[in-house]
């Protein structure tokens, strides 16, 4: 008799999720995660007196009756999470390489009418092309969960290029810039991305964008307390080194290069290329997918200087802000002083205080820039990586402060993680910060579907549907129906 029902692999917030979904509804489930900590880019971490978030730094849909809510609350952990609700008079500033600023306000009267006041030619178009987005953002509303359906289909959309529906709909150039002014939240591509992924993710911003108080960590451990409070497991420094397979199904899988585990399914919620590699005695999938696999290309990662803040001296802004210092949005090239640097995105964790202690600045940087160092591992990469990162911090802050010249007098410490630093803590590629790149142009081809040719084998997280916080945690639920049964699920979770 097997072991368990479930072994999770990963508990980044795709893991833990799935994970909760299978305990509550009565499968024994343990979750194995590699590092000392649960979350994956949910955790927190601390510098003296300090708490830094790792990856996740606003998230939107957690108003009353927006589907985010709607699943933590099914997670049993809505109620207890500490929130900010963003501005809703402007949750993101997108300040242009023209030295123009535009606001995104909540909710979608509020977000035509803040923009049509600086573009008044252009009200119409916004309102189609909001009317489109609140479109895709409804296909998974709580309505649809309690007719039984996780998603209400939108593959058309994502065979739409969201560059060309711009273009489509508004005259104005800058405008577009402006409508396109979060796609770092994606690592969105003019030639690339679909109306989907970028309608998803701003959709559910409008619905309400939402900081945490006190760190990320929070969801991760009320999730793991979930898991637990239902009768599961989650073990740590429990790195999956096998997974034995006999024919078509996995026979059991391997810990810590020792230590075997007996199971009936394996959910996967690390990167796929990771998932396929750990496969023992393998017969089945053949050479060619994982030619394919591999070839399929992964988004940006991201360098982060975390500015330690003068005690009370910094007030906390309840807004993010989007740096550009490329003349195009969607570019990933641009140069200050010799880096690559084509937007910095500014966010401040809040406190009860009124003041910030952290404020994060978050660059997109290619795999080419950390090609010296990629053999390495955290803590041993030597001196030039060390001076590389000083270096492109200080080009980041020095950018910054032309718009905040005050805060470089604020700064009482610094601490700085790469891409590289992504990938040993979170298994990821390259460090990429959301997976593989979603492609309008054969969208079957890059959102993979849960289940595998390995019969017990289910994939969940960013890799399947959507990046953030919100598709993380519908693929998960996407992949739990694949035992649970989709309209038993969805309405277990539309009802909660």
């Amino acid at each position: 008799m097997a072991g368990y029902d479930v072994v999770v692999i990963g508990s980044g917030l795709g893991g833990l999720s799935a994970a909760v979904m299978l305990a509550k509804e009565g499968l024994r489930v343990l979750v194995v995660e590699q590092h000392r900590v649960v979350g994956g880019c949910l955790q927190s971490f601390r510098r003296g007196e300090y708490l830094l978030d790792t990856g996740i730094h606003y998230v939107g849909s957690l108003a009353e009756g927006r589907i985010l809510n709607q699943y933590f609350r099914y997670l049993g952990v809505m109620d207890r999470l500490q929130l900010q609700r963003l501005d809703d008079a402007g949750y993101d500033h997108i300040h242009l390489h023209d030295g123009t600023t535009y606001r995104h306000a909540a909710g979608y009267e509020n977000y035509v009418e803040e923009l049509a006041a600086a573009f008044p030619q252009e009200r119409e178009g916004l309102k189609a092309f909001c009317r489109q987005m609140k479109q895709v953002g409804d296909l998974i509303d709580p309505e649809v969960l309690r007719s039984g359906r996780l998603s209400a289909g939108g593959i058309e959309f994502m065979s739409l290029s969201v560059a060309e529906e711009l273009e489509r709909l508004i005259s104005d150039e800058r405008l577009r810039q402006v409508l396109a002014g979060s796609v770092p939240l994606y690592a969105g591509q003019r030639n690339r991305s679909s109306f989907y992924e970028h309608a998803m993710i701003n959709h559910s911003n409008i619905e309400g964008a939402y900081s945490f108080v006190g760190g990320t960590q929070q969801l991760a451990d009320l999730l793991a307390d979930e898991i637990r409070r239902h009768g599961g497991e989650v073990r740590l420094s429990a790195e999956v080194t096998r997974i034995h397979l006999e024919g078509d199904r996995a026979e059991w899988l391997e810990l810590n290069g020792e230590e075997r585990i007996d199971t009936k399914w394996i959910l996967s919620s690390i990167h796929p290329v990771r998932t396929f590699a750990l496969l023992e005695n393998n017969t089945v999938i053949k050479r060619a997918f994982f030619s394919r696999l591999n070839a399929l290309e992964n988004s940006y990662g991201l360098f982060t200087v975390y500015l330690l803040l003068k005690r009370g001296s910094v007030p906390y802004e309840n807004s993010n802000h989007y740096y550009y210092n490329a003349e195009d949005v969607w570019s990933h090239r641009a140069d200050y002083r010799g880096v690559n640097l084509p937007v910095v995105l500014f966010s401040m964790q809040p406190s009860a205080s009124g003041y910030s202690d952290v404020a994060t600045l978050l660059v997109p940087m290619l795999r080419e820039d950390m090609t010296r160092w990629e053999a390495s591992r955290v803590g041993r990469r030597g001196e030039e990586y060390e001076a590389f990162k000083a270096h492109f911090a200080e080009r980041v802050i020095d950018f910054v402060a032309q718009y905040r010249p005050e805060l470089k007098g604020q700064i009482a410490a610094m601490h700085t993680a790469s891409p590289l630093t992504y990938r040993d803590y979170t298994a990821t590629p390259d460090g990429s910060a959301y997976g593989i790149v979603k492609d309008y142009h054969n969208p079957i081809v890059n959102h993979l579907p849960a289940r595998t040719r390995i019969q017990n084998l289910l994939l969940a997280g960013q890799n399947l549907n959507v990046h953030g916080a919100l598709g993380v945690v519908v693929s998960s639920a996407v992949s739990c129906s694949e035992l649970l049964g989709v309209e038993y699920l969805a309405k277990k979770i539309g009802d909660a």
